[in-house]
């Protein structure tokens, strides 16, 4: 079964780019594997809160990034 995770900083995904990362990612194994795929292909899209990941022993955060905080007006 093809899977693929992807992680993004809780708020700068919303549900329209959401489908679109699914519908592109199944669309990637179908190309790759066949049509016989598609039906066991699981896409997740998670969210992490804002500081709940690190790199090099540093966490980060939307402001380290340079992206807006959740909730702000972009």
């Amino acid at each position: 079964m093809p899977f693929a995770n992807y992680k993004f900083p809780e708020g700068i995904v919303d549900h329209a780019l959401k489908e679109d990362i699914i519908h592109r990612t199944t669309e990637m194994f179908v190309e790759y594997f066949g049509e016989d795929v598609r039906p066991y292909t699981m896409v997740l899209v998670d969210e992490v809160a804002d500081g709940g990941w690190g790199r090099a022993d540093e966490t980060s955060t939307l402001e380290k990034m340079g992206l807006p905080p959740k909730g702000s007006a972009s």
